[in-house]
């Protein structure tokens, strides 16, 4: 069974750790979010957590239920790391391109951290947050709310899946990720016409372009899509 997670007012910790550092939930993540960059995914571990900051493991469990709930609690920082400092233009289209881009790069900016985290869904204070924040766009910009709906399951599925994607690249051993960007030039390049006519025609731009993220150009595709729905809709108001 589950132990229960202290309440806020009774967690913090009356003496500093080993370290001299006063436990807190902000200071467990970003030390969880350091060992990810470091070890990866499988070593990210309660005691090792502990060590890492000083402290008993078993004091973790009066901020979080355990290495699942912690990792929730990442990924909502990943999000809210995304829109703080975020501010609205009152365009619509912009609007929602600066908040895809930001995060996608949030969660790339922590690798091992996306892989984890991008496909969960916490119900946390800056996820409910950023929700909110994208259905408002689209409801002020005129989307009827079942228009809205799609838009956003469309708009975020596809920000977190391209973030999986995209970290899960760069969270490979250096060496796997510099041979898997070498094929298109070592291999896709050097097929002759007469056997692949289709990629040998395109083979400069593919070796130019396949080893960059296509997630702008995939937003942009998504957000002309909406655009060309709202203004029909407003063709016939």
């Amino acid at each position: 069974m589950a132990k229960p997670v202290v309440p806020e007012e009774g967690r913090r910790r009356r003496r500093p750790t080993k370290r001299g550092a006063v436990l807190s939930e902000r200071l467990i993540v970003d030390t969880a979010l350091r060992m990810l960059r470091e070890h990866g995914g499988a070593g990210l571990t309660v005691r090792r957590l502990g060590t890492a900051l000083g402290a008993d493991p078993s004091t973790l469990y009066r901020y979080f239920r355990g290495i699942d709930d912690l990792t929730l609690a990442i990924g909502d920082v990943l999000v809210g790391r995304a829109v703080d400092g975020w501010e609205s233009t009152g365009d619509w289209r912009a609007d929602l391109r600066a908040l895809g881009l930001r995060i996608h790069a949030a969660y790339l900016g922590h690798p091992q951290a996306a892989v984890l985290t991008a496909s969960r869904v916490s119900g946390r204070a800056h996820e409910v947050a950023a929700d909110e924040t994208i259905l408002g766009v689209l409801r002020t910009a005129g989307f009827p709310v079942a228009d809205a709906v799609r838009i956003y399951h469309a708009f975020i599925d596809q920000s977190l899946a391209f973030a999986a994607l995209d970290a899960a690249s760069l969270a490979l051993p250096a060496a796997a990720r510099d041979a898997d960007q070498e094929v298109w030039q070592a291999t896709y390049a050097r097929l002759p016409a007469a056997t692949h006519p289709h990629i040998a025609a395109t083979a400069p731009l593919l070796v130019a372009r396949m080893n960059d993220s296509a997630y702008p150009t995939a937003l942009d595709m998504l957000l002309d899509s909406a655009g060309a729905q709202l203004a029909g809709l407003r063709h016939l108001a």
